[in-house]
């Protein structure tokens, strides 16, 4: 994969080339400077750890669009043992931004849907860049539906910018599709996970995620709109996006800490693009985890948690005057 480096990482990636290059001078020249590149790897580790450990929540927001990052189908085959893709919503297409199927995760036999992103303009293009269609969300619901008549759980993977917002979509119900799929799911019959791998963008996210576990990786995010669209909202300038998202507090910790966000996974030092195998690891033991914890309730149980779950994520008061109407 081609080499992408954040202005925040640069140092680091300085320093890591230039241990590279000792080496290389090392092995060429037989030259010993071992005690040399042993120092420098030991300060490239802290400085890696200082600049990971101070993280704004725009730096978290770009390493969350890593084009590096493992993408569904990275997750898929490095969880299951198995696994038969599903296509088409039998109603109008097949939505490439969904992949959606049956498969095996450590004994478990269950449905997995994810949105996938592409690397590459061609790949970018089949994938309309990770946004799905209606079409994708009714694929998706239609795989849920089978997953609930087999008593399959349900695992999601989410990483969108959001749903597609063309005119082709919104004429074929893309508002009716994402509001489907968010009843639907919030009445399923079996356990539902959510994992956010990378982006969690609006609408386009949350109809693959009323989940009974939502879980995210420390690097993820999960927000009602972009940083860039809340700063053109807001501020009349998308430049702003790095305030904007100061301000959405879209981040894994942030959510935990607001309680929509159940567990946070944490990623390689430098994120989930630098180390994959650990990373599909994590989420394979967290999801292989949740599905022991939630096999313990009923049906009936598990849809009255998680709507209570989803009821709890925000309020409303009365006024005085409303109150005093109703009296």
């Amino acid at each position: 994969m081609r080499e992408f480096v954040f202005d925040f990482e640069k140092p680091v990636v300085e320093l890591e080339r230039k241990i590279a290059e000792m080496r290389k001078l090392s092995e060429d020249d037989g030259v010993d400077i071992s005690e040399e590149i042993v120092q420098l790897e030991e300060k490239a580790h802290t400085l890696r750890q200082e600049v990971f450990s101070s993280l704004t929540r725009w730096q978290k927001v770009q390493l969350a669009r890593h084009p590096n990052r493992p993408y569904t189908l990275d997750y898929i085959a490095g969880m299951t043992e198995r696994f038969q893709e599903i296509h088409g919503d039998r109603t109008f297409a097949d939505d490439h931004a969904i992949v959606s199927g049956f498969g095996t995760i450590q004994g478990w036999n269950v449905a997995i849907i994810g949105h996938q992103k592409g690397r590459g303009t061609k790949q970018n293009l089949y994938r309309n860049f990770g946004m799905p269609h209606p079409e994708g969300y009714r694929k998706a619901l239609r795989v849920m539906k089978l997953a609930e008549k087999f008593n399959r759980p349900v695992i999601t993977l989410v990483d969108t910018p959001g749903a597609y917002p063309g005119l082709g979509a919104e004429e074929r119900g893309q508002a009716e599709a994402i509001a489907r799929n968010l009843f639907e799911m919030s009445r399923l019959q079996v356990p539902i996970i959510t994992v956010v791998i990378g982006e969690g963008g609006s609408g386009g996210a949350l109809a693959l995620a009323v989940a009974d576990k939502v879980i995210m990786f420390e690097y993820s995010i999960y927000s009602v709109i972009s940083p860039e669209g809340c700063a053109s909202i807001l501020y009349r300038d998308a430049a702003m996006a790095d305030r904007a998202a100061e301000s959405l507090r879209l981040t894994a910790g942030d959510l935990k800490e607001l309680g929509i966000a159940d567990t946070i996974l944490p990623e390689p030092t430098g994120g989930a693009h630098q180390d994959w195998e650990t990373a599909i690891g994590a989420a394979k033991k967290a999801i292989v985890e949740a599905l022991e914890d939630l096999n313990a309730y009923t049906v009936d149980e598990l849809i009255d948690r998680r709507v209570a779950k989803f009821g709890d994520m925000g309020y409303f008061e009365d006024s005085e005057d409303e109150e005093q109407a109703r009296a």
